[in-house]
């Protein structure tokens, strides 16, 4: 479809027996890939779109999603709209900027750094118990928490995991940072909605040696140590989405929510 109009296609080498009667461009390094290409393509779910995101945040590349998923919260065609391509290649679309999330850790004695789109989940494991959860703001403590885990989102996440939990639906246009606590142990506990500059930390202990992971994204798990401290805030890296739609987010989301509801 993309050759259709007047597109050069890379892609990686290791796709290449799938595709090589198409005139298609394969590498074999992937940054090179990413670097020499104008706009980055994902084909799939949320989950593989959010993954290329990633990638494509840090090459400072724009990147369009096609769903052929369940619902494709951040995708901008699904699989019966491709003639829209005729407008990616005349550069008839519009982009949105969505914040990322930086997390950084010490793991094993080395200093971390990750990058999420969507969202970093601080939860317990499968037999384990009731965490206790201490959340600092800015080098202050603001709240603490008896749960399942914490949710910490970005307004694209707000619509993913977060919103099982009991968050609000944010314009992914506003930037800051959710904080959803997982099955709390308080009729009383909700999501904390911090501004784009805090800076967040938390502390995770358990009196039962209960296991503890950190996933981010998703597809991204980290074991953690008793009182182990993570740390959060908004990354300089930003994801650029591209947009070939005249259609809102609350228009999305009505649609999505419904899909789910059937």
């Amino acid at each position: 479809m993309l050759q259709k109009f007047d597109a050069q296609v890379l892609m990686r080498s290791d796709l290449k027996s799938y595709f090589s009667d198409f005139g298609i461009v394969f590498y074999d390094d992937f940054k090179k890939m990413m670097a020499d290409c104008d706009i980055v393509i994902a084909v799939g779910g949320d989950g593989t779109i959010i993954h290329c995101a990633r990638h494509a945040a840090a090459a400072e590349k724009p990147i369009l999603g096609i769903n052929i998923g369940r619902l494709g919260f951040v995708a901008g065609l699904e699989t019966d709209e491709l003639d829209e391509l005729k407008n990616l290649t005349d550069g008839n679309y519009t982009i949105e900027y969505r914040m990322m999330l930086e997390v950084r850790l010490e793991n094993n004695g080395i200093q971390e750094t990750h990058y999420a789109l969507n969202d970093a989940v601080l939860a317990r494991g499968a037999l384990s118990r009731i965490l206790d959860l201490k959340v600092n703001f800015n080098d202050k403590n603001v709240c603490d928490y008896r749960a399942d885990g914490l949710i910490i989102a970005t307004p694209t996440g707000s619509t993913a995991y977060s919103l099982s939990a009991g968050g609000p639906v944010i314009d992914p246009s506003i930037s800051c940072i959710l904080l959803s606590p997982i099955c709390p142990h308080s009729l009383l506990t909700r999501s904390v909605v911090f501004g784009p500059d805090a800076r967040l930390s938390v502390l995770a202990s358990s009196s039962y040696d209960s296991e503890m992971f950190l996933t981010i994204d998703g597809d991204t798990s980290i074991q953690i140590t008793d009182k182990q401290k993570i740390e959060f805030c908004r990354s300089k890296q930003t994801v650029r989405i591209i947009k070939l739609k005249d259609n809102n987010f609350y228009e999305v989301v009505n649609e999505k929510l419904a899909e789910r509801r059937n």
